[in-house]
């Protein structure tokens, strides 16, 4: 029996129907033609299609064909035909009968489902609105199973992926799956589609959470085969909110680093500037101190050259931080210029030759080095900053090596050691500020921040990377560029 008919009750309405279409075509026989009183009999069939459904209507389609041939073709009260022509019409009685009865019922059913569709189509779209007003992702999650446990009686369970892209359930949760179907599971995760697994009853659905730029987990469903569309749609809405919880996240993220890096920067700032004019008199007064004509005792002498070489070193410190605010506040303008690196080069060396004294310098620099475009100032502070740096995180006597070399597009200059290397977890945070890749002391933890400013400001990157065989090195590069050309004159 179809499933839109209404049982025994559907029959029994076709019988009283077919049978009091009967009762009142009696006392029209002989006044209307029997072609009319056919009409009467497949005005019932259409009512009890409409009403109950298929498998009432060809039993109405039947009654009506043996009562209109009992009790109104002669002979009357018999089933015996005697006019060949009424074999036809009981035939096209029956097939327009049970024709009607299907076009009904077919029209009837498509009713059926459009209203289901559109009932789930607004129930859907009510969803969508509480997905976007959703603030947490538990929120969302505990929306979606109310949904699916009204419209698919059936309750669900989202995997959310962790940091190592491991599906995980929700905090509170428990994940009841055998290792088979966990397989499957990471499976249909990694290379995104839905899988129906039959052997579970009703059958299992694993349906992705397909974001826009990445899978954002998946959708446990015990649903039956039927309503994997709706569970699909379900899916896709799930998603799209879990996408926009994370992007809501990151922006605030961003936001308050922002917020955060002004801050700091304006303190930075503000403190480096008042700090710098004191420091300046105490180093001149600490240098004054050493001097001959003072006629200090050794003991006197040695506490003074203690204090001017601190003061030297917090001044370096306070200019460090001047130059971060004034980096990340925009306001130092670059003054490019295409000149030879080999002359920064000796600049900066003749700088941290203090720093150097107790080390072995290697330089390999290629002849014929081509002209770069940079500031002189910024690119000699970057190079000061990764000798002292290398120096001061290398054994004493070991081997500091400065090299360039040539690369698409770039020249790439690097500064290495042989020290301990970078701690593999902080190969990229040691260029934020205060970041320190040791914890030895002598270093502030600005001048790898300050480095990767000066670099990124002239179009460049830089990167740190531990050696094979052991040491650290920091490795920037700067774009070639098209240098001008230089004009020669011949001798005479």
């Amino acid at each position: 029996m179809d499933k839109v008919s209404s049982g025994w009750a559907g029959q029994a309405a076709a019988l009283l129907i077919c049978g009091g279409i009967t009762l009142l075509a009696q006392p029209l026989l002989g006044v209307i033609d029997l072609a009319n009183i056919v009409m009467l009999f497949l005005l019932a069939v259409v009512v009890v299609a409409a009403r109950w459904g298929r498998g009432a209507a060809t039993t109405a389609s039947f009654a009506s064909t043996a009562l209109f041939d009992f009790f109104f073709v002669p002979p009357r009260f018999s089933f015996s035909v005697h006019n060949a022509q009424y074999l036809i019409t009981f035939a096209v009685m029956l097939l327009v009968a049970l024709l009607i009865s299907h076009l009904t019922t077919g029209l009837r059913q498509s009713a059926i489902e459009a209203a289901q569709r559109e009932a789930q189509t607004r129930a859907l779209y009510a969803l969508a609105q509480r997905l976007a007003g959703g603030l947490t992702v538990a929120q969302v999650v505990q929306e979606v199973r109310d949904f699916l446990h009204v419209q698919v009686q059936h309750d669900m369970q989202v995997l959310l992926p962790s940091a190592q892209e491991q599906l995980q359930p929700m905090p509170g949760e428990t994940l009841h799956l055998d290792m088979a179907t966990q397989v499957v599971l990471h499976s249909a995760y990694q290379q995104p589609q839905t899988v129906e697994l039959d052997r579970n009853e009703p059958p299992l659905l694993l349906v992705p959470l397909l974001g826009a730029t990445r899978p954002r987990g998946m959708l446990l469903v015990s649903a039956p085969h039927l309503q994997r569309p709706l569970v699909e749609a379900v899916a896709s809405l799930l998603a799209t909110a879990l996408e926009r919880l994370h992007f809501v996240e990151v922006a605030e993220q961003q936001r308050m680093q922002v917020v955060t890096e002004r801050l700091r920067s304006s303190i930075l700032a503000a403190l480096s500037h008042d700090i710098r004019t004191p420091l300046t008199v105490l180093y001149g007064l600490a240098d004054s101190l050493t001097l001959p004509q003072q006629g200090l005792s050794p003991a006197a002498l040695e506490t003074a050259a203690t204090l001017r070489e601190q003061a030297l070193r917090l001044h370096h410190l306070v200019n460090n931080l001047l130059d971060m605010a004034r980096l990340h506040a925009g306001l130092v303008q670059l003054r490019k210029e295409w000149q030879p690196l080999e002359e920064v080069i000796g600049a900066s060396l003749k700088l941290s030759a203090a720093s150097l004294q107790q080390h072995t310098l290697r330089l390999d620099l290629p002849d014929n080095f081509p002209l770069l475009e940079f500031d002189a100032v910024l690119l000699e502070r970057v190079l000061c900053n990764l000798l002292e740096n290398a120096a001061r995180y290398a054994p004493v006597g070991s081997e500091i090596r400065l090299q360039a070399t040539l690369e698409e597009g770039c020249a790439c200059i690097g500064v290495c050691n042989a020290g301990e290397g970078f701690p593999p977890d902080k190969l990229t945070q040691v260029f934020e500020p205060f970041e320190r890749a040791s914890q030895q002391p002598g270093g502030s933890g600005m001048g790898l921040a300050i480095c990767r400013a000066v670099v990124e400001a002239h179009g460049g990157h830089i990167k740190a990377e531990n050696q094979p065989g052991g040491g650290a090195c920091v490795r920037f590069t700067l774009p070639l560029g098209q240098p001008p050309e230089i004009a020669t004159e011949e001798l005479p």
